[in-house]
């Protein structure tokens, strides 16, 4: 029987159920047909190929969900067509949905989880400051000043995702009176609100990333997330997210390898396919390899999270390792393709680029190992 995957050699995908897996070949259908042609030239322009957002919402794919893991397999079935295209929908399924879930109260969830599901009502998670990225626990800037029932928010962001497209922003300041952390949804088109688009990105070029200035924009406190108080509770919607960017990573590289392995099966030198060399396969067996093991990760840990066991260091681990593993991937996948490597005509230029995006979102290497070392040594190397 052929492999649901060519990067799946352990059969990871075979642990779905056959409705799950019919769900996710619609999905292939549709990026292959309405999305794939329209990648190269969308990421040289720098520009999102939103008349493909119908055709993804639908398949109405969130509510089509019956288990963690087929989640798990949406992201790596997206990331492994386009990094930008898994982040603009996970944006929408994973950041935003997560933050309201999570963050808002059993009213405010129930009434907005259907209409996020149905791309009805679209979000972005406005968190990151320009000044602040991995000291956002103690650095947040943006602030929130409570007068009666209105909350006026100043402050800055950086980096946001799909901001310009959305209704809303799930902006998190600093609330003046306790020195805390809460979160608003703020109308992209609020008094006060002003977004510029990030140009001369390297990385990720179709995702449309915003820089984000709010001058004493005006919040009724209906529109706060009553759930978080804190940056623990932060922290906790980051917990859930990392396991997102862990399935994002894993389906660039295989991607990426698949890619690679669609081009030396045909690319001859020397008279024959460079496929038949032993340096190209044993590139080849290592990408695999790291496709696997990041793989086996993601899965075991989607399934423990829908067990109910979330920890942070478990989803730290999994970032750290399969976005690590994702690098080296993605630089043999262009080793492989050669001087064609760089150009977007192989798919592999736009994987070993958009890469790098990946590789620091939701948390950079460096943050999440630290995550990682307090929870093996019991010592916390934080400044």
């Amino acid at each position: 029987m052929t492999a649901f995957y060519p990067s799946d050699q352990f059969g990871y995908s075979t642990l779905l159920s056959d409705s799950e897996l019919e769900v996710l070949k619609e999905l292939r259908a549709v990026l292959d047909a309405d999305v794939q042609p329209l990648l190269a030239d969308h990421w040289e322009a720098g520009e999102f190929p939103f008349q493909i957002v119908p055709k993804l919402v639908g398949l109405d794919l969130m509510n089509r969900q019956t288990s963690a893991l087929y989640g798990g397999f949406r992201n790596f079935e997206l990331a492994r067509t386009d990094a930008s295209v898994a982040t603009f929908y996970n944006a929408q399924s994973g950041l935003f949905r997560t933050t309201v879930n999570l963050g808002g109260s059993p009213e405010q969830a129930g009434a907005l989880d259907a209409r996020i599901a149905s791309f009805d009502y679209t979000g972005a998670f406005a968190l990151t400051e320009p000044e602040h990225g991995s000291d956002i626990a103690g650095g947040l800037a943006t602030t929130a000043r409570r007068t009666g029932g209105i909350w006026v928010l100043n402050g800055q962001k950086r980096w946001i995702g799909g901001a310009a497209s959305a209704d809303v922003l799930a902006v998190f300041a600093r609330d003046e009176a306790d020195g805390q952390i809460k979160a608003f949804l703020v109308p992209t088109d609020a008094p006060g609100v002003t977004l510029r688009k990030i140009e001369r990105k390297t990385s990720l070029r179709i995702m449309q990333n915003a820089d984000i200035d709010l001058v004493n924009v005006q919040v009724s406190d209906s529109d706060r997330l009553q759930g978080i108080n804190s940056f623990k509770d932060v922290a906790a919607l980051l917990r859930s997210m990392r396991s997102d960017v862990a399935w994002i990573a894993t389906g660039l590289q295989a991607g990426a390898y698949e890619a690679a392995l669609r081009y030396v099966a045909t690319r001859e030198q020397f008279g024959r396919p460079i496929a038949a060399f032993a340096l190209t396969q044993q590139k080849l067996a290592t990408m695999l390899g790291n496709v696997t093991a990041a793989l086996g990760l993601v899965v075991r840990l989607t399934q423990q999270q829908e067990a109910g066991l979330f920890t942070e260091e478990n989803s730290a681990l999994a970032k750290m390792f399969c976005c690590e593993r994702m690098r080296h991937t993605v630089a043999l996948a262009r080793e492989v393709v050669g001087g064609n490597g760089i150009t977007l005509d192989t798919d592999v230029a736009r994987f070993h680029a958009d890469a790098e995006a990946v590789y620091s979102y939701e948390g950079t290497h460096e943050i999440n190992s630290l995550i990682v070392g307090r929870a093996i040594t019991g010592h916390s190397a934080f400044i």
